[in-house]
């Protein structure tokens, strides 16, 4: 690590402060909570691939493989919830707890955890610590949840691992009121995988919630918490504060909490969490935060403002102001995890944290997968993040005809969702992915009228028809008229996207 430069630019100080009064919207009745926490700042001084592996090429692995993921598709799916961890507890007991192995940064809320995740991960392995990181859901390959030094685990070490924990898994089913589930299977392959490696370090992304969530087995290290909005309001709660409820159960005793920006009862909730185990708090607009973003070609070039200091140049090949805040979230993370704001009030090297932000993929994300015209994929699948990705869409491309490919599960707010992109989506065209939760293409489409219009709205059953025909619309305003198809609703419709792509 690095002391950071002294240079003739205006106060970052006077810069930050700037950055709070915009961004910052503050209930002042938080202050009573805050005054009973500790917060990081520092007081000293001025302040690889896309990671998506393919079927495997041998056919004896490739059926191996299929086997494990029939194995699992037959547990309850993820959306299939017993609120407990006693079971993935009672599995990971037996495994001599593996998760006890590593310290972890364990990753919440609604929006952007996975891009955070993969940014975290990039930045740990830049300063030559091996990580793991767990993710879901995935994109194409079940994988890819599983990853060990930036890279998914091979199909090989994926089988070994089931094997090797199933005879257990086994065991616990037939002591539990109900088997484990897909997700606790998974969780638990991820932690021994870890502890096998062995790692320096995990990042865990959450299933969902957070308190009842069966990756909550972990002591964080450290807590981020990304931006909450509505979502699973059937199983967490319908308001911010209800969901926030949930998704602080992972911030544990003596753990440094990362609160990228909140709504005002969502981010109260934390707070006061904070305050009943002695967390540490690092706030997005007070302790850290973006100083500053401009679009540079292939994605943005940042100026952040961690807990020890600015970190100008930061080159992040990720499109969209949602992206900044994420890459915000992410270096204060590491930071908190090196012990910068605490223990000492340096910057981490900066030449090491520009090549990490600068080799950062998040497939599905914004990510460009043709040309001409061309094609973006985005795994936006409510109206939080739909309309984060309508924003970056539209800074990044400035298409002159934008057509929507959507298909969505029918468990979410879809009206909310199409409300989202109805300003910038000159058509769309409905269809549905190959999952049981897809919402039916005409169910879809109803809704879509009422939004769009029925003259802005088609509706094709099959994916790859829904690609050929949104091509198509934009194709007529010619070759070089700069209009572009946008795929989004749902991860399983962007990664069979994707596929059908070519990128598979």
């Amino acid at each position: 690590m690095s002391e950071r430069p002294q240079n003739d630019d205006p106060d970052p100080n006077e810069a930050f402060d700037e950055l709070v009064e915009a961004e910052t919207d503050r209930d002042p009745d938080l202050a009573v909570i805050e005054a009973g926490s500790r917060t990081l700042r520092a007081q000293a001084g001025p302040p690889q691939g896309d990671g998506i592996p393919a079927r495997p090429a041998d056919p004896e692995v490739d059926r191996a493989l299929r086997a494990v993921e029939d194995e699992l598709a037959g547990r309850w799916g993820e959306t299939k919830l017993d609120p407990s961890v006693q079971r993935i507890a009672a599995l990971l007991d037996i495994l001599g707890e593996p998760q006890r192995a590593y310290p972890s940064i364990h990753i919440t809320g609604t929006n952007g955890k996975t891009s955070t995740a993969r940014m975290i991960e990039a930045l740990l392995s830049a300063f030559d610590l091996r990580t793991g990181r767990y993710t879901s859901p995935h994109v194409q390959s079940i994988t890819e949840r599983i990853s060990l030094d930036a890279a998914p685990i091979s199909a090989e070490q994926f089988i070994e691992t089931y094997r090797d924990i199933a005879p257990y898994v086994e065991m616990v089913d037939s002591q539990q009121e109900y088997r484990l589930s897909f997700f606790e299977v998974l969780t638990a392959m991820a932690y021994a995988a870890f502890a096998d490696s062995p790692v320096d370090v995990a990042v865990v992304e959450v299933g969902m919630g957070g308190t009842w969530d069966a990756t909550n087995v972990i002591d964080g290290d450290v807590a981020v918490v990304t931006p909450i909005s509505l979502d699973h309001t059937d199983r967490l709660g319908e308001t911010p504060e209800q969901i926030a409820g949930e998704k602080s159960g992972i911030i544990k005793k003596d753990a440094t909490v990362v609160l990228a920006q909140q709504p005002v009862d969502a981010a109260s909730v934390m707070l006061k969490r904070a305050v009943e185990v002695d967390a540490t708090v690092a706030r997005e607009g007070m302790e850290f935060g973006v100083l500053s973003r401009e679009v540079a070609v292939g994605g943005q070039m940042l100026t952040l403002r961690g807990l020890g200091g600015e970190y100008p140049e930061i080159f992040l090949p990720l499109y969209g102001a949602h992206q900044a805040h994420n890459a915000a979230v992410a270096l204060a993370a590491v930071e908190a995890f090196f012990g910068v704001g605490s223990d000492h009030a340096r910057t981490l090297d900066i030449d090491t944290i520009r090549s990490a932000f600068a080799a950062v993929s998040s497939p599905g994300r914004m990510e460009v997968v043709r040309r001409s015209p061309t094609v973006v994929l985005d795994a936006a699948h409510n109206p939080a993040g739909a309309q984060a990705a309508a924003e970056a869409v539209t800074e990044a491309f400035g298409f002159s005809r934008l057509v929507g490919v959507v298909g969505a599960s029918g468990d979410k707010d879809v009206r909310g969702f199409l409300e989202a992109f109805e300003p910038i989506f000159a058509e769309v065209v409905v269809t549905r992915n190959s999952s049981h939760r897809a919402m039916d293409p005409d169910e879809l489409a109803a809704v879509a009228v009422e939004v769009f219009g029925a003259e802005r709205v088609q509706v094709e059953p099959r994916l790859d028809d829904a690609l050929e025909a949104a091509i198509t619309l934009a194709e007529e305003e010619g070759e070089f008229s700069g209009a572009g198809v946008l795929v989004t609703g749902s991860v399983i419709t962007v990664g069979e996207a994707r596929l059908l792509m070519g990128r598979g």
